[in-house]
C-alpha cells in the first residue's frame, strides 16, 4: 500500500511537470511566431528606406520635407543677439522669405547659425552669393539646406540628434510677421 501511495504521488508529480514543459513549449512557439512577424516588418523597412533612397523624394510628409529643403539655406556664424527680423531683411533682396529658423539650446540662447526657407527654389541661388557677407560684424556662411538621412534605428524609435535643440523662428505669413518658438 505504500508502494501504492508513492507511486501515485510520482505520477502525480510527472503530470504536473509535463504540464509546465507543455506550457513552456506553447509560449516559445509563440514567442518564435513573434520574432518572425517582427523580421518581416524590419525587413518591410528596411526595403521602403533603401526605396525611398534609390528613389529621391518620398510621398506625403518626408517629399514637403525635401522641397521645403529645396528652397531653404544654412545660414552659419549669425551674431547671437541677431533676430529672425533682422536675418530676413538682410535676405530680402534674394526673394520671398518665408521662414526664419535661429537655431537656439536647451536654454533658449542662439547657438549662432540658422535656416532661412524661400518661397522659390531660385532665391537659394541668390541667398548663397550672400556668403561671407557682413551681418552684424560676422562674415555669414551660406549654403543649401541640406536634407538629413537618419539611420534605420533613427527612424524607427529614436529622435534624431538634433532633436533636442529648441528652435527661435519666426514665419511670414500674408499679413505679416509672427513670432514663433
Amino acid at each position: 500500500m505504500a508502494d501504492e501511495e508513492v507511486s501515485q504521488e510520482v505520477l502525480d508529480g510527472v503530470e504536473g511537470v509535463d504540464e509546465e514543459l507543455e506550457a513552456m513549449k506553447s509560449k516559445v512557439k509563440e514567442m518564435e511566431e513573434e520574432a518572425e512577424k517582427l523580421r518581416k516588418i524590419q525587413e518591410q523597412v528596411e526595403d521602403s528606406l533603401q526605396g525611398d533612397e534609390a528613389g529621391g523624394e518620398g510621398g506625403g510628409e518626408d517629399g514637403a520635407t525635401d522641397e521645403a529643403d529645396a528652397r531653404s539655406v544654412y545660414v552659419g556664424q549669425v551674431d547671437y543677439s541677431a533676430t529672425p527680423e533682422e536675418l530676413q531683411e538682410h535676405f530680402a533682396s534674394c526673394g520671398t522669405v518665408n521662414r526664419v529658423t535661429i537655431i537656439c539650446d536647451r536654454f533658449g540662447n542662439p547657438k549662432g547659425f540658422a535656416y532661412i526657407e524661400f518661397a522659390e527654389t531660385e532665391a537659394v541661388e541668390a541667398a548663397v552669393v550672400l556668403n561671407d557677407s557682413e551681418f552684424k560684424g560676422r562674415q555669414l556662411k551660406v549654403t543649401p539646406k541640406r536634407t538629413n538621412m537618419y539611420k534605420l534605428s533613427n527612424a524607427i524609435d529614436e529622435k534624431p540628434a538634433s532633436a533636442s535643440s529648441a528652435r527661435c523662428s519666426l514665419l511670414t505669413t500674408d499679413s505679416g510677421l509672427e513670432s514663433a518658438s
